[in-house]
């Protein structure tokens, strides 16, 4: 009897086929986060102060992302809570890489704008 109690639960499992298929899209939407970033990083023209609204959030989200394929890597990222959590945290970070982008875009086009003018 004090042998059952001693004994925890078998935490919840997901397949590692599913997990798998979890890896590669984080890992692809991770190389193109990061591409965007050198992209950026290598671009010629000057950078100005307006321009950190939109990096902040931009290497915020790709840090996030990463530590988030990290994650998945490990071999307890097969249970359910721990896949979970690291799927969330990707998930936010792709909201602040979104984020970014599109302060990035609204900062040149309002520098575009002031240009012309």
């Amino acid at each position: 009897m004090s042998d059952e109690r001693s004994r925890t639960p078998e935490p919840e499992r997901i397949e590692a086929v599913f997990r798998n298929g979890s890896v590669t899209v984080v890992g692809i939407i991770v190389g193109f986060s990061l591409t965007f970033l050198t992209a950026w990083a290598s671009n010629p023209l000057p950078w100005s102060l307006y321009d950190l609204y939109g990096i902040v959030p931009l290497v915020a989200g790709t840090g996030m992302q990463v530590i988030a394929l990290a994650a998945l890597l490990r071999t307890d990222s097969l249970e359910v809570e721990r896949y979970r959590r690291a799927i969330r945290l990707f998930l936010i970070g792709l909201v602040l890489v979104s984020v970014g982008v599109a302060i990035a875009i609204g900062v040149d086009a309002v520098g575009a704008i002031d240009r012309s003018t």
